[in-house]
């Protein structure tokens, strides 16, 4: 029997996770296995960042897996004026899910990471090796080392405990439950609001910037699909990389002009 636990399980990737277990066909790659039960908690359920609750969900689920996405999360403007908030809650979230998970004996652990752990200084392509050869972007350090010290602390449980704890590192992610706030989202999720509001309104539709700069981007119901391979057949502590192939970049530009298309905008657009 396999009880899989989901922190952050009422966020974009929590979500996916979610409808692809419930709606992949039972027994199937992706689709829940026989045996298998799942649980998709939320920050209501109990604060991470306090050890005691966080011992009391692991007490009330006994997972033998975890997912851990819990975190505190924000657009660029917020990280850069709450580093020391983003440092240490999310540091706090982190240390309680893996010390829970080894005093309660889970058998694995994955933690969603961000390429903000990368070096803002480093050579491409990009791979897992890379992660601490130098500091990140100064405008989400906080955010960045917090995330950073979760391979850390991978290491040193597999290390001195024999834990099978990893991560994971994702492409920026868009899909179904993301943040469409104007103040605090993302790129896609952000033009998208933008382009309705100027739809709706009869308002040009500005996009910030020329547009140029190159993303790659994963829907999170893909995305979700490669957690569930990780959980299932990844066994490695070196965080994975889960993105699509670098000849699958796209400018700015695209994407706005994607969501434009679907948005079926037409007044002025630059």
């Amino acid at each position: 029997m396999s009880r899989i636990l989901v922190t952050g399980g009422s966020g974009l990737v929590g979500k996916a996770i979610q409808h692809v277990i419930e709606t992949e066909p039972e027994g199937s790659k992706f689709g829940k296995q026989p045996g298998e039960e799942w649980f998709f908690i939320r920050s209501s359920e109990g604060d991470l960042r306090d050890p005691a609750a966080t011992d009391a969900l692991f007490d009330k689920y006994k997972p033998t897996h975890v997912i851990h996405l819990a975190a505190l999360v924000g657009g660029l403007f917020k990280n850069m004026k709450y580093k020391l908030t983003f440092l240490r809650d999310n540091t706090l979230i982190n240390d309680n899910v893996l010390r829970s998970s080894y005093t309660h004996q889970t058998g694995k652990v994955i933690s969603c990471l961000s390429t903000c752990v990368f070096p803002d200084k480093v050579e491409y392509p990009l791979d897992e090796t890379k992660i601490h050869s130098g500091p990140p972007h100064d405008s989400n350090f906080g955010y960045a080392h917090a995330k950073r010290m979760v391979d850390v602390m991978n290491h040193a449980y597999k290390e001195e405990f024999g834990c099978n704890f990893t991560s994971a590192i994702p492409t920026n992610v868009f899909g179904p439950h993301d943040n469409f706030d104007l103040e605090d989202s993302h790129v896609i999720p952000g033009l998208i609001h933008k382009c309705v509001l100027a739809k709706k309104n009869g308002t040009p539709f500005v996009v910030a910037g020329t547009g140029k700069p190159l993303r790659q981007f994963i829907y999170s119901i893909d995305l979700a699909k490669l957690f569930i391979w990780q959980l299932r057949n990844y066994d490695d502590v070196e965080p994975l990389i889960l993105s699509v192939g670098e000849d699958e970049e796209v400018s700015i530009k695209q994407v706005a002009d994607a969501i434009v298309k679907a948005v079926g905008f037409e007044g002025n657009y630059s």
